[in-house]
């Protein structure tokens, strides 16, 4: 690829990467999409809540999405990692493992975030698959069987009550002691929540499908999934490294028009919300593909203004 300025950069190339890319391409913005092609869900079989699309594999919206997108002329995608950022007096420039670099005037991080799993055995091989984060996403095809939830105290008893809504055969596993109040234990046991404090040893699975827990102390508990929330980080560490805040939680810190605390740097999809689907990236990944585009017309227009 000869051609190293673009009007906009987009790191990241899934869902809501490929969503803006789309909305500018419309605007007819010079755009470049940069994909490592590692997204978060890669393990995940089938995608829910998401209209027209529902139980479609992952890859396979991807796939469609990256197609459509490509019939816009002004949109040129790049396979590599972005691994370095900064501000120029013109716009940005973005650096690649492969020694590249390119310059926008804009940017936009749709890069989604890394979960922090637990070391526990098995557990990552089934994360997606029957490990899982989102009764939304997945509470549906797992309703009505044996249900575990992974976790101690206030959150643990505040997701148990709502994956009650999806099994009656439901178990918290607190791997210790349990630090739910009295309180607490008393209200899910009116439900028959069990909860069970024994320390887990690993996963038994097959191809990533859950069978049973293996507790430390040599028993176990049949299962067909268990919810597990993680802990995670941002998945590139480019926008930290430019200045942009991070909220509380972790998030990118963005304003109502998905702009980051640094002029000129957007983000959008799951760097940036706890609303983790594939229907509200798209939203997001469109929202900001037309508030990057408005923003750049407009300046546009009044700089011409100026030499009148």
């Amino acid at each position: 690829m000869k051609i190293k300025n673009f009007d906009v950069i987009i790191i990241g190339g899934s869902y809501s990467g490929l969503a803006a890319g789309m909305a500018l391409g419309r605007a007819l913005i010079q755009v470049l999409i940069i994909d490592s092609g590692y997204p978060c869900n890669r393990q995940t079989p089938y995608s829910h809540n998401f209209l027209t699309h529902d139980g479609r594999t992952p890859s396979e919206i991807a796939k469609l999405g990256k197609k459509q997108v490509q019939m816009y002329k002004t949109v040129s995608f790049l396979d590599g990692q972005a691994i370095s950022g900064k501000k120029t007096d013109t716009g940005f420039e973005i650096g690649l493992a492969s020694g590249a670099t390119f310059f926008a005037r804009k940017l936009i991080f749709a890069t989604g975030i890394k979960d922090v799993l637990t070391d526990i055995e098995g557990l990552a091989s089934c994360w997606g698959i029957s490990v899982l984060h989102c009764p939304y996403c997945h509470g549906y095809e797992v309703r009505n069987k044996k249900t575990g939830i992974l976790g101690n105290g206030e959150s643990a008893y505040d997701l148990s009550r709502l994956i009650s809504n999806w099994t009656n055969n439901l178990t918290l596993f607190t791997n210790g002691p349990s630090t739910l109040t009295a309180r607490q234990t008393e209200q899910l046991g009116k439900v028959g929540i069990v909860i069970v404090e024994q320390q887990i040893q690993k996963l038994d699975h097959i191809d990533g499908k859950l069978q049973d827990i293996v507790f430390k102390e040599g028993t176990r508990s049949s299962l067909s999934a268990i919810y597990a929330p993680a802990p995670f980080i941002q998945h590139c560490q480019i926008l930290e490294s430019l200045g942009c805040a991070l909220t509380d939680e972790g998030y990118i810190k963005i304003d109502l028009s998905l702009q980051t605390t640094i002029e000129g740097v957007f983000a959008c999809g799951d760097n940036a919300t706890r609303m983790r689907t594939v229907s509200n990236a798209v939203a997001m990944g469109t929202s900001a593909g037309i508030a990057v585009s408005k923003k750049m017309i407009m300046e546009e227009f009044d700089l011409q203004q100026d030499y009148k």
